[in-house]
Order: C-alpha cells, then sequence, then structure tokens
C-alpha cells in the first residue's frame, strides 16, 4: 500500500456520535449512509410499530419536486433534525450537482447549491451515468452545521476534475478552505489520480473531525484507476492525507463507502488487475486508522482464493458492516460480501490477514468463505439488526437456501458460537434498491424496507423476523426513477424515499 499526504489530518472537537458528531444532541437526524457509522442500516423509531406501519400513506402534505432534470438521484437522502431556524430538513444531493435542503414538513425548497457543472459522460472513459456529479452519499457534522459532498465537476478550464466540499446547513454557503481539489491532493510517488476513470460511489464518513472520502473506479473498470482514500482536516482543509492500493484497481467503488466504529476505519475493496502471485490490496477488507494514525492499513483479510476472483473481476461487492453478537467468540465482528456471492464474517480486532473467514472449513464445498448466500453477485449495501428471536443480515442478493419466500431481498441469521455462522433465513422483495431496518426499541417490531427500484418502483416493508409482507395503504404508489443502492430512511415515524426528480414521504394518516 502508498500513503503520502500534506501533513497530517486533524481531530477536531468532534466526537464520533452516529456520524463523528460526539455529544451533539442528534435526535432523529440521519447524517450519514445508512443511519450509523457502523452502516448497520438500523432506525429507531418509537411510533413505527409493525401495525402502524400497515396504515402508512404517502403523506400528501410534503410535495418536493427537483426541478433540474439532471437531477438523477444516487445518493442516500439525510434528515437534519433541527435545521435553519428551528425547522427539520431533507437534504438530497444530485448528479446535476444540486445540494437541496427540502423542509421536512413540506418538501418546500429551504435552499439550494449548485456546486458547478457536472461531468458529461461523454468525458469519462466509460461509465453507466451520465451526467457525473454527486454519486456517493454526503456526511453532516451536526457540530459544526456542516454538510460534506464529493462532486464530480467540469471547470471553466473545460478539464474534468473531482472536488471535495464543505457546506454550511442553515444556508448552503461554501466554507471557507473549501473545496479541496482531489487530483491536485491525490498523489503518491508515480500514482496520480486519474479523473476519467475514477469513480466516487461510496459514502463520505466523518469520524473524529477529519473527513474521509473513498474512490474507486466507474462502471466498465476502465483504465488506470486506484482505490482511493482522501483524509481532510475539518479544522484545516489544507491538511490532507491520501492512500492508495499498491495495485491497479482495487476501488473503493460500493454505495456503503467507509464504515467505522469511531476508532478505525473499515473498507471493503474490488478486483485488481496486476493478477501476479503478489497480493495488491484487492478482494477483502482493510482497517486503517483515523486522524494522525491514519495512513497504511492496519490489518487487513482477502480470501486465500484472491487471485481466483481477480481473474475473475469477482472481488468486494459491499461494504463491511460493523457490528456486536453476544455470545460470540469473538464477539466485535464485521461482515463482508464479494460478486461471487459468498460472505465473509470477521473479527474487527484481527482480520486475519490472507486467509479463512470465520466459520469456513478448509473441508467444506466453500472452503473460503463463511457462507455462500447468492446465486448471483452480492452489489449493494446490507443491513444488520437483532431481534428478540436472534440478529439477520439482510441483503439485496439471489438468496441460496432461503427457508421462506422468495425474491430479491435475502436474510440470513448470524448465530452465536465460536466461531459465529450464517443460516440462510427468508427472502422476498423486488428490485435493486438498498435496504434499511427500522425498530421501536431497537429490538422489537422489527421491519426491513427496501425500495423496488429498477422493478416495481414501490416501496416493501417486510416482518424483519419471518419475512412476511407487510401490506400498507401507500405501498402501490408509483416512485419513477428509484435507482439501484439507494435506500430509503426513517425520520419521526415517516419514511422518505428519493428519486429522480422528486422525495417522496410515507406517513400515517
Amino acid at each position: 500500500m502508498g500513503m503520502a499526504g500534506a501533513g497530517a489530518a486533524g481531530t477536531g472537537a468532534a466526537g464520533t456520535g452516529a456520524a463523528g458528531t460526539g455529544a451533539t444532541l442528534v435526535g432523529d437526524s440521519v447524517l450519514t449512509h445508512h443511519h450509523n457509522a457502523s452502516r448497520d442500516g438500523l432506525y429507531i423509531q418509537p411510533t413505527l410499530t409493525k401495525a402502524i406501519a400497515a396504515t402508512l400513506i404517502v403523506d400528501a402534505s410534503f410535495k418536493a419536486t427537483l426541478p433540474d432534470p439532471k437531477d438523477h438521484v444516487y445518493a442516500q437522502p439525510l434528515y437534519v433534525d433541527g435545521g435553519a431556524a428551528g425547522g427539520d430538513l431533507v437534504i438530497v444531493a444530485t448528479e446535476a450537482n444540486n445540494v437541496y435542503a427540502l423542509k421536512a414538513a413540506t418538501g418546500e425548497v429551504a435552499w439550494v447549491k449548485n456546486l458547478g457543472a457536472p461531468i458529461p459522460r461523454a468525458m469519462m472513459a466509460c461509465g453507466n451515468l451520465d451526467p457525473y456529479g454527486i454519486t456517493g452519499t454526503p456526511v453532516i457534522d451536526l457540530a459544526s452545521r456542516t454538510l460534506y459532498a464529493a462532486a464530480a465537476l467540469l471547470p471553466a478550464s473545460g478539464i474534468p476534475t473531482y472536488q471535495i466540499f464543505a457546506l454550511s446547513l442553515d444556508g448552503g454557503a461554501v466554507r471557507t478552505g473549501w473545496p479541496v481539489d482531489v487530483p491536485t491532493a491525490a498523489v503518491i510517488g508515480t500514482t496520480t489520480f486519474q479523473t476519467n476513470s475514477q469513480g466516487q460511489r461510496g459514502a463520505l464518513a466523518f469520524v473524529n473531525g477529519t473527513l474521509y472520502v473513498p474512490f474507486g473506479g466507474l462502471y466498465g473498470a476502465c483504465g488506470s484507476f486506484h482505490g482511493w482514500i482522501i483524509a481532510v482536516s475539518a479544522a484545516d482543509p489544507t491538511q490532507v492525507k491520501v492512500w492508495a492500493t499498491n495495485a491497479v484497481g482495487g476501488g473503493l467503488w460500493a454505495p456503503g463507502g467507509i464504515a467505522s466504529d469511531g476508532t478505525s476505519l473499515f473498507v471493503g475493496t474490488g478486483t485488481t488487475f496486476t493478477k501476479t502471485a503478489a497480493w495488491g490490496g484487492g478482494d477483502g477488507v482493510l482497517r486503517f486508522g483515523t486522524g494522525a494514525q491514519f495512513g497504511a492499513p492496519l490489518d487487513s483479510f482477502a480470501p486465500t482464493n484472491w487471485l481466483t476472483l481477480d481473474q475473475s473481476d469477482l472481488g468486494s461487492g459491499a461494504s463491511p458492516v460493523l457490528f456486536t453478537l453476544a455470545g460470540a467468540t469473538p464477539s466485535a465482528l464485521a461482515i463482508s460480501f464479494a460478486k461471487d456471492g459468498n460472505a465473509y464474517l470477521l473479527d474487527q480486532n484481527h482480520l486475519g490477514g490472507v486467509g479463512a473467514a470465520l466459520g469456513a472449513h478448509s473441508a467444506s464445498a466453500n472452503p473460503y468463505a463463511t457462507a455462500h448466500v447468492s446465486s448471483g453477485s452480492v452489489i449493494t449495501a446490507p443491513v444488520v439488526y437483532t431481534t428478540a428471536t436472534a440478529t439477520y443480515v439482510s441483503i439485496r442478493a439471489n438468496g441460496a437456501g432461503c427457508t421462506g419466500g422468495a425474491g430479491a431481498l435475502a436474510t440470513f441469521v448470524i448465530a452465536p458460537g465460536a466461531p459465529p455462522s450464517l443460516t440462510p433465513a427468508w427472502c422476498g422483495g423486488v428490485g435493486s434498491g438498498a435496504p434499511m431496518v427500522t425498530t421501536t426499541n431497537g429490538k422489537d417490531n422489527a421491519i426491513v424496507w427496501l425500495p423496488g427500484a429498477e422493478a416495481t418502483n414501490h416501496l416493501q416493508a417486510f416482518d424483519g423476523d419471518t419475512g412476511a409482507a407487510i401490506i400498507f395503504p401507500g405501498a402501490t404508489a408509483t416512485i419513477p426513477g428509484m435507482h439501484r443502492f439507494t435506500p430509503a430512511i426513517a425520520a419521526k415515524g415517516r419514511i422518505f424515499v428519493v428519486a429522480d426528480g422528486a422525495v417522496v414521504a410515507f406517513s400515517t394518516p
């Protein structure tokens, strides 16, 4: 691995909280992808019981439209509990490089900030979006009331670039010292940032006063891209540290981006393309220190068959999710998925290097992974949740061995033991959206929500233990322009779904 920078990234005054915001009161704020820095996708909504969920309708009082025809939305929306002048805000970032702050009560635009012209697809070496603007989910530091976003830009010079912005939540003004130009900062020896083949799909993370931005490749995996992390001090954005994979490829492209336990960063890496016998950092999970400790990975994991995965473009397809499993040895776990349909349970404190995952058995039909969970690629963001019955992981996949139901959402029990194990549970749903989970207290009334992107374009809900569909009046509402990988969010008893040109809220009658 390589690492270089222009000084140490500062730690700032903020703590970690839900998205690195310390003791700041977040209430029902959604400050980061999948709600928590662990990327577990869990929301606690005390009033949203299964019975109440069965009554949800489209909230007719919330009317939110995004007027720019290029406002394609792939980033998850965010929610600020207590926005400008005390009003709650729904934040939406688009491929037209527009950042909208919508009044949560009505959908009316409180403010909008355009960060500059996006990059036309024709100017990129490959890809499947047109244009390229803001794709990865931004992150909010509520302590400083700042939103951070990374944008693909076509400035007046005509030379495409990526820039990282810090915006005031109270009006959208760009903070002093920002933006940070990524190609200028991202240089490690002879390794440089190739703007026309790099993609910024992964969610941003903010931990202890430092912003972390992941980069990978574009659809089609063209050019000499690398996996990159750009670490910027919030207190002094001239202080930037960067890391990149040694090998070409190894992109940090998964939508969940960077996960954190408040002390370390965890990322999943895709396929590398040197295809030599020396592992180049792809197809696995890496752990980094934060702040001044950020640099070369502190720990790593790759399956024993990483070279085979490289040769078949079957590297990591989902960012790791961090969680604790009572009764398991070890109990501090990470779960990761690859495009070959395999799942890996890992010890957060000892990823294990190149070798077998927890629960893998060399004599089994699948000796490199904890379990084979899908007959197709796993390339989205999983959720992990615990009920009175079990701890589950649910992911958009062609589930292998479903015990009940069938469909696009595959759910597995993570059972405690020494080591823990994965066993099939229920499947259901349609579409390619990413799931999220609500409970009333962290355990009861677990509901898994799945946007039916690229299929029915409806919002779906399932009992977290059984997979039984929860039928609600608003479930038949068609939401055109929903995109793959994008989850819904929950705040103050309502569910918000984002799509091209609009945001839809579901609430009780």
